[in-house]
C-alpha cells in the first residue's frame, strides 16, 4: 500500500520550537502510513498583497498552492500568538484562499502553548470558513506545552503522548473516509 502524502506546517516563529518537535513526534507515529513534509519557516513566503493572487504570483507561493493541493491532508500545529495564530500562519493561509486549495482538505489542528484557547477558536474558525474537513478527533488543544516537553523540546507527558496518537488515528481514518 502506498503511503499517504501529508505536509505539515509548523506556525511558531521559533527555532526548534515545540510545535515542531510535534509535528515530528506525528511522523514518527505515522511513519508506517505516510510521510510527512514539514513547512517549518514560514517567513519564506512574502507578505500577502490580494493583487498578485492570480498575476505576478511569487513562485514559492505558486509551489506552496501545488504542495498543498497535492497532499492528501495537512496537519498544522502552532501556538497562540496575542489570543490568536501567528502572522507567518496567516499569511499561507491568505495566499492560498483565492486558489481554494485548503477546500475539502482533510486536517489535523493543534494548538500548543501556555494557554491557547482563543488561538485554537481562531484557527478552527478559520479552517472551517475556507471549508477544510476535520472533526473533534482530528483537533487538539496541548495547554502548558513548556511543561510537557524537556529542555531538548521532546514531549515527556505521557498523556499528550497518548492524545497525539489518538489524533493521528483519527486523522488516517478522516483521510481514509474523505
Amino acid at each position: 500500500m502506498q503511503k499517504l502524502n501529508i505536509v505539515g506546517i509548523n506556525g511558531s516563529a521559533s527555532r526548534n520550537s515545540s510545535n515542531l518537535a510535534l509535528l515530528k513526534m506525528i511522523a514518527e507515529i505515522g511513519q508506517d502510513k505516510f510521510n510527512l513534509t514539514i513547512l517549518d519557516d514560514l517567513t519564506l513566503f512574502p507578505h500577502f498583497k490580494p493583487e498578485l493572487t492570480t498575476k505576478g504570483t511569487p513562485q514559492e507561493i505558486i509551489e506552496l498552492r501545488h504542495q498543498i493541493k497535492a497532499a492528501d491532508g495537512i496537519i498544522i500545529s502552532t501556538p497562540e500568538y496575542v489570543f490568536s495564530i501567528p502572522s507567518g500562519l496567516k499569511n499561507l493561509i491568505e495566499w492560498c484562499v483565492s486558489e481554494t486549495v485548503f477546500s475539502d482538505k482533510p486536517i489535523g489542528l493543534i494548538t500548543a502553548s501556555a494557554s491557547g484557547e482563543k488561538g485554537h477558536e481562531a484557527l478552527k474558525l478559520i479552517m472551517k470558513t475556507i471549508q477544510t474537513q476535520f472533526t473533534d478527533d482530528t483537533t487538539l488543544l496541548i495547554k502548558g506545552i513548556k511543561g510537557k516537553t524537556n529542555k531538548n523540546g521532546e514531549l515527556v507527558d505521557s498523556k499528550t503522548k497518548k492524545d497525539l496518537e489518538k489524533l493521528t488515528q483519527s486523522f488516517i481514518q478522516l483521510i481514509a473516509i474523505g
